[in-house]
């Protein structure tokens, strides 16, 4: 096996080691500036991508000077925002002005002349954030594994011959191996919770309507944005900012009554009434992670919560799931050319085939089916404060495969389904890195609350990482 602990050490010393809390910190009070600190980002990606290919692009010459321009502003004592200097990097299917947004595409992006920019990269950009880059997805961010047409395999930094996951594979594989702090990701079926496991990172997949999100996604309402980082609390200054309102999105929530920072900095849930389900639908789990999430479980026992055994009242959902997911998989690739066809991910060819075999009655009764579990895990929520799983059953597997070897069904879908389901009822679920495998391989458990708990989840995230600090390959 072929993993980072064995090549090239870390420099542990280094900025890019740091977390976006810590650099800020920093900023204040003399310690790396936004360029030293943008200056050990690059070196690191630079050192560390060519293995990764995390990055399908990096702003070397732009970051360098919204950096410059950071550092005089915190010399002034006037920084721009809540996260002035902070390296971050984005997703390739937000769209950032004055960078095409290929989606790991040949066909469906790279839509000129990119002068629009998803809200959530404005509210990083007012925020004072420095943009490193666009990371890598999966053509349309369709799959849970991270390859595509455009860039190729990109790698788990735990051990190279595995996947990060996907779809937001390329964002957690930069940030678990220090090419910068945070990262933005999306997630319609678990695209920030599947490669948050894989690589040992934190991820969250906010309320649907938390985060303003535009373009309208192909994939409706499944489609969520969440940060991506090493931290809880990293986790939260991103939200504070990602969470501010945008007009352009017709289901974005208010601004939340509350800050995500001031929330995560009162992490307990002494008395709260946790649900355990340890394999949902009777879901085959490997045997490590179930040990590793059943030690978690008992974490919460131990921090004062009520821990029960409990799975939540929802039926395999993953036939209703393949129908809105196939048909906006349809809906986003309407209009390629019969010629570049041959240019597409032939398993994304095939599911786009399958949605278009989809009819309105069908989306219908899928639709359905969301909104009958969107109100058992309302009434399941008047019982339980928040319901623990596994994130993924599975570790990391081999790289450039949809599925690991040996799978009799062919689409991800097969080994992802602790995470679908709350992208069909909408609700915060974040997954928490909770420890290696005997090979080495990150972990993570699932947390989930009501809609609309999103600080709760968040600050019963930073309670467990408190008590339970997990393994990182940088910092």
């Amino acid at each position: 096996m072929t993993t980072r602990q064995e090549g090239e050490a870390v420099d542990r010393d280094a900025p890019a080691d740091l977390t976006a809390a810590d650099l800020l910190e920093g900023y204040a009070r003399g310690g790396p500036t936004p360029v030293e600190a943008l200056e050990s980002v690059l070196a690191r990606i630079e050192r560390e991508d060519a293995a990764l290919n995390a990055f399908c692009a990096v702003f070397t010459d732009e970051a360098r000077e919204q950096a410059r321009a950071s550092a005089e502003r915190w010399a002034r004592g006037a920084p721009a925002g809540p996260l002035d200097g902070v390296p971050v990097a984005v997703k390739d299917v937000h769209l950032m002005r004055g960078h095409p947004t290929r989606r790991g595409s040949h066909v469906a992006g790279a839509h000129a002349p990119f002068d629009d920019e998803s809200p959530v990269v404005a509210r990083l950009r007012e925020a004072g954030a420095v943009f490193t880059g666009k990371t890598t997805t999966p053509e349309i961010a369709w799959k849970g594994v991270t390859d595509s047409p455009v860039t190729g395999i990109t790698r788990n930094p735990w051990d190279l011959s595995c996947t990060p996951g996907g779809s937001s594979g390329g964002a957690a594989a930069a940030v678990a191996s220090g090419m910068g702090p945070m990262a933005t990701g999306t997630d319609g079926g678990g695209s920030v919770r599947i490669p948050a496991s894989f690589t040992g990172v934190y991820a969250l997949k906010p309320t649907w309507g938390r985060v303003p999100h535009y373009p309208a996604s192909a994939f409706g309402s499944l489609a969520h944005t969440g940060p991506i980082t090493r931290t809880v609390t990293d986790a939260a200054l991103m939200m504070d900012v990602m969470s501010r309102p945008d007009a352009r999105d017709w289901g974005a929530m208010p601004p939340p009554a509350e800050s995500f920072a001031v929330a995560v900095a009162a992490a307990d849930v002494r008395g709260l009434r946790v649900a355990y389900s340890p394999a949902l639908w009777g879901i085959d789990v490997d045997p490590e992670v179930a040990r590793l999430c059943e030690r978690a479980a008992g974490v919460f026992e131990g921090l004062g919560a009520h821990v029960e055994l409990e799975d939540p009242p929802v039926p395999d959902c993953r036939e209703e799931f393949h129908v809105l997911w196939y048909s906006g998989a349809a809906k986003a690739m309407e209009g390629v050319a019969e010629e570049d066809l041959g240019r597409v991910d032939p398993g994304l060819l095939e599911i786009v085939e399958e949605g278009h075999r989809y009819s309105a009655v069908d989306y219908l009764r899928a639709t359905a089916v969301r909104m009958s579990m969107g109100e058992a895990m309302g009434l399941f929520h008047e019982r339980y404060d928040l319901l623990l799983s596994p994130a993924m059953p599975i570790p990391a597997f081999e790289a450039g495969r949809e599925v690991p070897p040996g799978s009799a069904d062919p689409r991800w879908t097969s080994w992802a389904g602790f995470s679908s389901p709350f992208n069909m009822t909408s609700q915060p679920a974040a997954s928490v890195p909770c420890g290696l495998t005997d090979g080495g391989l990150p972990v993570g458990l699932q947390i989930v609350g009501a809609r609309h708990a999103d600080g709760r989840v968040l600050a019963a995230s930073r309670a467990y990482e408190e008590a339970s600090p997990w393994p990182s390959l940088v910092g």
